[in-house]
Order: structure tokens, then C-alpha cells, then sequence
């Protein structure tokens, strides 16, 4: 529930009072003031606080103030007391979008926690720390621009959509050079492990962005008590998308790595559409919607155009994707390659399999993708482990070359029985 002190003219008192029973106000107090005006301070559910905030428009010259958190209003002897404090009901559309409004805060602070973030994102990259990297996206300030723009989307606010692209710019910005500039002045000419990972791209890269998008949307809509997942959680989920495809970025580009200068840069524009499609599906379906009562702002022209644009790229991006394999599918191909080398050695009669690792190297060879297999296996009889390992390395460094676009470069190990 959330509490209400509004203020109204005295001789719209007896409509208040109708509007009070029919919304089932609770623990209501009514007091006149100075000058005509009639105060009433109230506790409403959140369902009924949008259509109570439109009935009261027609009263004349009111004001209002809402609190922003949860209140719980006890009856003595009411034997429903528990039943009325387990039924949590979601924030008001109203309440959502007035939320997002209040939260395009300072620029100072703002920019402030992304250059912290772009320096903890590059300490991160460097030492191969995954630790540090969910502290990046902790501090990241990503959350905030993504679930606005999901909110002007779904409402067509043309105006909270222009400020959201900015703070989005800005802070992926800061971020990108805050790592350049570190990886300048500490940094090696080589790519980490962690710079190869985030830059290894997932055939499925796209869903992250759609559940993060989702997820925020939901976490925005639910009052403080319906759920045990917290903001800064869901808030981490949005920064996963976004930080280590900047931190990339960033490095990337200090090093001369024009391979995952596009990868990263690929990652960041999927996750900015993907975020935003689903953020903004989920609270049109909520009722946030252009021109909706109270805000009055934004319009269908606007809403849907960003819909579509969102749409229409993610297909683009989605396509360019699947139609550049191995470039932007590495990570899938990476695991098609070891599952498919794992079917060949165990239908293979003279070698048990041991291990499978394949990855793609950072070597940076002109005209071809690298991919290195390295396959440990012992053999099944008395076979010379010399010729095993020439014959296996041959079948299956051309079976993988054949079925994917890459350079398979297969080393296999016949390790002698005990």
C-alpha cells in the first residue's frame, strides 16, 4: 500500500469523501485548513492509486504528495490481517513511470560511477578476475538508462527517450575510454583471456539482452516486499550485458584488435535493442502506454517507431550474425567442434577418448579463423600411439574444417595404458 496526503477546496469535500469509500481507503484523516482547503492523509492499495489520481483531477485545485514506500495498515481484531499483508499487488503504471522520471538524476554522480566502473571493468579484463568484473557491473550505471529508455519506448516520450539515448552515449563513452586510457598507460600489447571470452560470441548472444530487459521491467513493477530478488540484482543482469562488451571495446582498440573491436562493438549494440524491446513489451503489457493519465505525455507515432527500429535491428543485427559464422559465433562453434570431435573418437575402434578442448587462438593470421583442438586419447589395444595420433589429427582436422568455416588445427596425445 502506499500513503497519500492530498489537499483539496472544502466544497468538493463530499465528493472526496464518495471517492474515499469507493476506492477503500484506509486509515483515513480529513482536517480543514486555513483557507478553504480540506487536507486528507489516507493509505490506498497500489492497484487503485492510478484511477484514484484521475478521479481526483476533477475536484479542482489539488495537490498531492505520495510516499515511495510501502506502508502497512493494521486493524486491531481483524481476523484477515495476515491475508490483507501477504497480498502484495504491483506498483501503479502511475508510480513506475513517475519513478523513471526521478531517476535521470545528476550528471556529476552519474558519470562519476561509470569511469569507476570502466576502471574496475579494465582491472577486471587484465587480471582475468571474474570477481572484479561482477563488481564492475555493480557499480555500472546501466540499469537506470536502459529500463528509461524501455519506459519512453513503451509510452512514446520523445523527450525521456532523447535524454535516456544521451545518458546511454555518455556512459558507454566514459566507460570505453576510462579502459583505453588504462590499458594505454598499464596495460600489454596482448589479449587477455578474459578480452577472448567476451569477444567469443554466442549464437544465442541475443536472449541475455531479452531476459536482462525483462527482468528489469519486472523488478521496476513489484513492490518492495513481493519479492526476495533485490534491484541491485536484477540491476547487475543488466550491467552483464553492457560492461564487458565496453571494457572490450576499450582495450581492444588501444591494441590494434580490430576483430573484437566489432565483436564488442556487435555485443553492446545487440544488448541496447535487446534491452529494450523486451523492457518495453513487458510495461506496455503492464499499461504503460502513450498518453496514459496523470503524465499525460508521449504519443503512439513515437512508441511504435521505437518499437519497430528496436524490431528491425535486432532482425539485422540477428541475420549479419547467423550470415558471418565463425566471426560472430565462435563461442557456438567452439562447443559444436568438441561435441563433434567427441562423436568421431568414440566411434572410432582403436582410441577411447580422454579430453576435448577446442578454442580459437588470438593469433592473428590474414585470410583464415583458427580454431585448435586439443584431443587427449588412450588407445584401445596395442596400437602404435605415433601412427594413432597422426591418423586421428588428420580425420579430424579435415572432418572440422569441412563442416565449419575455420582453419581446425587438431593435435592429438595418445596417452600409453597404465
Amino acid at each position: 500500500m502506499r500513503q497519500l496526503r492530498l489537499t483539496a477546496p472544502v466544497e468538493a469535500r463530499d465528493r472526496l469523501d464518495d471517492l474515499l469509500g469507493r476506492h477503500d481507503a484506509h486509515a483515513v484523516r480529513i482536517w480543514d485548513l486555513a483557507g478553504d482547503a480540506t487536507c486528507v492523509e489516507l493509505s490506498l492499495t497500489n492497484r487503485d492509486i492510478g484511477e484514484f489520481l484521475d478521479d481526483v483531477d476533477d475536484l479542482g485545485d489539488v495537490t498531492i504528495t505520495m510516499k515511495p514506500q510501502s506502508v502497512l495498515t493494521l486493524v486491531p481484531g481483524r481476523e484477515q490481517a495476515p491475508e490483507d499483508l501477504v497480498d502484495v499487488e504491483p506498483l501503479s503504471p502511475h508510480e513506475v513511470f513517475l519513478a523513471g522520471l526521478q531517476s535521470v538524476g545528476s550528471w556529476t554522480g552519474f558519470l562519476g560511477y561509470a569511469a569507476v566502473a570502466g576502471a574496475v571493468v579494465w582491472i577486471g579484463m587484465q587480471l582475468n578476475s571474474v570477481f572484479l568484473l561482477i563488481a564492475a557491473m555493480l557499480i555500472a550505471p546501466f540499469a537506470g538508462p536502459a529500463m528509461n529508455a524501455a519506459l519512453a519506448t513503451a509510452t512514446g516520450d520523445r523527450r525521456l527517450l532523447g535524454r535516456t539515448v544521451v545518458r546511454y552515449g555518455a556512459a558507454i563513452t566514459v566507460v570505453v575510454g576510462v579502459v583505453a586510457a588504462l590499458h594505454a598507460l598499464l596495460g600489454t600489447d596482448l589479449p587477455t583471456n578474459t578480452m577472448a571470452d567476451t569477444a567469443n560470441v554466442s549464437a544465442v548472444a541475443v536472449l541475455l539482452p531479452l531476459v536482462a530487459g525483462a527482468a528489469g521491467a519486472l523488478n521496476l513493477m513489484q513492490a518492495e516486499r513481493s519479492s526476495l530478488v533485490s534491484g541491485a540484482a536484477t540491476g547487475v543482469l543488466v550491467a552483464a550485458a553492457l560492461a564487458p562488451p565496453a571494457g572490450l571495446v576499450g582495450m581492444a582498440l588501444v591494441i590494434g584488435e580490430w576483430a573484437m573491436v566489432g565483436s564488442g562493438a556487435f555485443l553492446l549494440a545487440l544488448q541496447l535493442l535487446g534491452l529494450n524491446l523486451s523492457g518495453a513489451l513487458l510495461f506496455r503489457l503492464y499499461g504503460l502506454r502513450p498518453g496514459s493519465a496523470r503524465y499525460g505525455r508521449g504519443t503512439s507515432g513515437v512508441s511504435w517507431a521505437a518499437l519497430g527500429a528496436s524490431v528491425l535491428g535486432l532482425v539485422v543485427l540477428v541475420t549479419f550474425q547467423l550470415s558471418s559464422s565463425p566471426t560472430l559465433q565462435r563461442s557456438t562453434v567452439q562447443t559444436e567442434v568438441a561435441s563433434q570431435i567427441t562423436e568421431l573418437v568414440v566411434e572410432d575402434p582403436e582410441a577411447d577418448l580422454v579430453e576435448v578442448d577446442a578454442r580459437f587462438t588470438r593469433a592473428d593470421i590474414p585470410g583464415q579463423d583458427t580454431l585448435l583442438a586439443v584431443v587427449h586419447v588412450q588407445p584401445t589395444g596395442d596400437a602404435d600411439l605415433d601412427q594413432l595420433e597422426q591418423r586421428l589429427g588428420a580425420e579430424l582436422s579435415a572432418a572440422m574444417t569441412e563442416r565449419h568455416d575455420v582453419v581446425a588445427l587438431v593435435t592429438v596425445t595418445a596417452i600409453p595404458r597404465p
